[in-house]
């Protein structure tokens, strides 16, 4: 059976372009239009008459999916998010995917079989996760993580902010900072981590990598297991605001205090960041101004249906000085 993709293929056409001319909707330019007709035709495309009447139907419902709500920085990025959606007539549905990529599938169904507007997603996977929703004609935008789709894409800068917080503990006199960072299966671990390992390797020193998940306890966990090991950590460079918690936790517990006895900078500008004792040195990657990033570019995809290239926003991070980085002698 000829499916919408093999037609996109041929005619060289996003599939959401191959669905949008299918549908008779007449923002598609006429050339482009006329070359997808004519690969349907040479293909023999039969669009089925059920997924075509719901193809049509128009909602003004986005769907957001995100890992882990508990995390401050997908609470910030969906009030980014919904505040755009909001003030063009969108309401906003959430997912939470709990880090589970079956959990995050099964949403992605249901926004495909009640043909929402648009989905803004952060992905557990690179691949295929995203496919049945532009073959039904639905805009996607990826945020903190990338796709192998060609989809608007909002991320943070993880590598050079993982560079930033290794050079600022070293600058700080500390001698053997260790990183305790997501899961090897989190494209944003791996950059935070590769970024901290240069720096490392460019003074001259030994990376210490934890993967763990990006969550409290295992951050308590991989900061005991550094601090047992033979040669213990002097510094921390936490890979998210949640394994910041858990290792201030682990310090508390021992005794140690962050900026006196121990070192630590965290990924994330998490609401308790500068209300905590000592408060965290941070590298901030601005999720609310990434939601709404994310909105305007969902906006435009569902509002413009040309077949333009895919974007990609990279937002800065920022240093912000607080007690834990610092080292008083």
């Amino acid at each position: 059976m000829v499916k919408l993709v093999d037609v996109a293929n041929e005619a060289g056409v996003s599939a959401a372009t191959v669905s949008r001319v299918l549908n008779d909707i007449p923002t598609v330019d006429p050339a482009m239009a006329k070359r997808v007709r004519a690969a349907a035709k040479k293909l023999g495309y039969r669009p089925n008459a059920v997924a075509r009447s719901l193809r049509k139907r128009r909602t003004q419902i986005w769907q957001l999916v995100v890992s882990d709500i508990a995390n401050p920085f997908y609470t910030a990025l969906a009030r980014g998010v919904e505040d755009v959606a909001v003030a063009n007539g969108y309401h906003v549905v959430l997912g939470n995917s709990k880090d589970d990529v079956a959990r995050e599938a099964r949403y992605l169904e249901l926004a495909q079989q009640e043909q929402v507007a648009g989905v803004i997603i952060a992905p557990q996977r690179r691949n295929d996760s995203v496919t049945a929703l532009l073959a039904s004609g639905i805009p996607v935008v990826a945020v903190n993580q990338t796709v192998e789709a060609r989809i608007d894409h909002v991320l943070a800068d993880s590598h050079g902010g993982a560079r930033e917080a290794t050079r600022y503990l070293l600058t700080q006199g500390w001698e053997r900072p260790a990183c305790i960072t997501g899961p090897t299966t989190s494209e944003t671990a791996q950059h935070r981590a590769r970024g901290y390992r240069e720096v490392m390797v460019e003074a001259g020193l030994s990376p210490v990598i934890e993967f763990r998940a990006y969550q409290t306890q295992a951050g308590a966990d991989g900061a005991a297991a550094l601090l047992d090991s033979d040669t213990p950590p002097d510094a921390f460079f936490a890979c998210n605001a949640m394994i910041s918690l858990g290792v201030l936790k682990t310090l508390k517990d021992r005794g140690l205090r962050a900026g006196q006895d121990v070192g630590l900078v965290a990924f994330d500008d998490a609401p308790w960041s500068e209300l905590t004792d000592p408060s965290i040195t941070v590298i901030a990657q601005h999720p609310y101004e990434m939601g709404i990033q994310a909105a305007r570019l969902l906006l435009e995809r569902i509002r413009d249906d040309d077949d333009r290239s895919p974007v990609r926003l990279t937002l800065q991070t920022d240093l912000i000085e607080r007690e834990s980085g610092l080292r008083r002698r």
